[in-house]
């Protein structure tokens, strides 16, 4: 019997299963007494906004031309200066002569912008990204200073870390905003990024010591031999290789921040979670507004994933050279 004759019984099992599971959401979906509004949702993503074009200045109207869906208005202040606006065709509130106050509408300019959606998930993405390079000097500084021979530095290292993964990331946050941002007068999102980068430094420095000292003691001995300094061995030697075995942990605690920074939204930084709230507040499509979010950050951790993946190939393949 080959290997596809073996397998397939248990694809079979498995679409039997999915199967099965999408049927038991479907039923229980269709048992709740709720109107779904799913045509609600796209204008969250993008959206045609309407901007009004207004005079600066008291003057009148010099000049209307319209040309195809849009018309070009040339306005004259009582300096004489000039100035041209374009607006849409349809929604011209002027003609040629008329006088214009300072503040008054000429017309309307239709432009497609992010939606909430778009935009909250843009916040998480760029805090994400920013707490994880802080996290990830904080961890390897604490992860090295765990590995030392320093009694002080060592014991630092193991207090930071311990106080870190010792309390909830939510009360973190709640210090960093309003004890240590009040002290410091810090802008919320410092706040939340100090706390996501302190949050995950503290992982990162266990997966690092864990993964330095995974390397045979024999590599740092043979480098220091080869005339190297302890820096340098650390650095060309031992790191790399450990870079090899840390990056599955590593990328691993990178998408749980990702998921993590949600909580920043309880001090009002307007990330994917808060448009979500937001949004509901004034739609009540809360079922697909939850939906979508979720399925947004399944995305985002799906292709940071298989990402991972690919450069554990790479690794792996250049290990066979």
């Amino acid at each position: 019997m080959n290997l596809a004759e073996k397998v397939w019984p248990w694809k079979l099992l498995l679409a039997v299963i999915l199967i099965l599971a999408a049927a038991g959401i479907w039923g229980s979906v269709q048992r709740i007494d709720y109107e779904w509004r799913w045509y609600r949702v796209p204008q969250y993503f993008v959206y045609e906004a309407e901007d009004a074009v207004k005079t600066s200045f008291d003057g009148v109207v010099k000049e209307v031309s319209v040309s195809g869906s849009e018309a070009t208005v040339t306005l004259e202040s009582l300096d004489g200066e000039e100035q041209q606006v374009t607006v849409d065709g349809e929604t011209l509130n002027v003609d040629s002569g008329d006088d214009l106050f300072e503040g008054d509408t000429i017309g309307f300019v239709y432009q497609w912008r992010m939606g909430p959606l778009l935009t909250g998930l843009w916040t998480t993405l760029w805090i994400s990204a920013v707490s994880s390079v802080f996290g990830l000097i904080l961890g390897l500084i604490a992860g090295l200073m765990k590995i030392s021979k320093n009694y002080t530095v060592r014991t630092l290292a193991a207090i930071y870390v311990e106080v870190i993964r010792g309390t909830p990331l939510l009360v973190q946050i709640f210090i960093a905003y309003f004890f240590i941002g009040t002290v410091f007068n810090l802008d919320r999102n410092v706040a939340g990024i100090g706390a996501l980068a302190l949050f995950a430094g503290a992982y990162v420095a266990e997966i690092i010591r864990a993964g330095i000292q995974s390397i045979s003691k024999g590599q740092m001995e043979a480098a220091r031999s080869l005339g190297m300094s302890l820096p340098q061995a650390m650095m060309d030697v031992i790191l790399p290789q450990a870079f090899k075995r840390i990056l599955p942990p590593l990328s691993g605690q990178f998408i749980s921040l990702i998921k993590d920074s949600s909580l920043v939204s309880v001090i009002a930084i307007t990330d994917l979670t808060k448009s979500g709230r937001e949004i509901i507040t004034s739609t009540f499509a809360t079922f697909e507004i939850w939906l979508v979010v979720a399925a947004m950050y399944l995305i985002v951790t799906s292709v940071l994933s298989q990402f991972v993946f690919y450069l554990e190939r790479r690794y792996k393949v250049s290990d066979y050279r």
